[in-house]
């Protein structure tokens, strides 16, 4: 079931109702504007790569991937009910999480056609108790109403490799590793490991050798 945080970026994007849902051929794109096929993907990349894939061929296409930096938790008492709680979610999503999902994109980004834009917004979960006897069981158990924007915070737009390699951090040597990236920008090995993967298949970065078993990249087609 489409959410109302799906509808209102479609309605955003578009600026005319009358662009939204179109048929286009086999596929039904979500908005269109000013001629460019705008595609709204709150799921993962993944599912609608090959769609992609195939539009770019004919068309300029804007892919529109929110992350939810800020997340209300608005409880019912019911299905349809009244609010009964509020609470703010300890998870905040940010930019770099697009590595997550670019990891299943890299076989289409980047395309002279193609405007990767990542919005991170802040948005309302409305919840309401699960089934039978399992909330007794679990304070957890809940299913998810609809979702609703309350704002886009802030947007970054990617098009070239060049706006790829602006993630890295700075101060980079000019052989690195992802240890190099990790500590950068104050995140996780495994977070860094990943964007090194997307950077690398996308030929944003190259490999260059092995430090023990580090693997070296460097930002150059061959290393000095």
């Amino acid at each position: 079931m489409e959410t109302s945080l799906h509808r209102q970026l479609k309605s955003h994007y578009a600026r005319d109702d009358s662009q939204i849902e179109v048929r286009l051929g086999d596929y039904r794109i979500d908005a269109i504007r000013g001629g460019r096929l705008i595609e709204i993907q709150h799921g993962s990349l993944a599912a609608i790569r090959d769609k992609i894939a195939d539009l770019l061929e004919n068309h300029r296409v804007t892919v529109v991937k929110p992350i939810v930096a800020l997340k209300h938790l608005v409880k019912l008492d019911q299905r349809g009910g009244k609010v009964v709680d509020r609470r703010r979610s300890p998870k905040r999503g940010q930019l770099l999480d697009v590595f997550d999902e670019l990891v299943y994109f890299t076989r289409v980004f980047p395309h002279r056609r193609l405007l990767l834009e990542v919005a991170l917004v802040e948005i309302e979960e409305l919840r309401y108790p699960g089934h039978g006897r399992r909330r007794r069981r679990r304070a957890n158990d809940f299913q998810v109403e609809d979702q609703r924007l309350v704002e886009i915070v802030e947007t970054y737009r990617f098009r070239t490799l060049a706006d790829l390699r602006k993630m890295l951090p700075r101060g980079l040597p000019a052989t690195f590793h992802t240890g190099h990236i990790a500590k950068g920008l104050e995140i996780r090995r495994h977070t860094a490991q990943r964007m090194a993967y997307c950077l690398r298949e996308t030929g944003a970065i190259h490999t260059v050798g092995k430090e023990g078993n580090a693997v070296l990249y460097s930002r150059r087609q061959r290393a000095a």
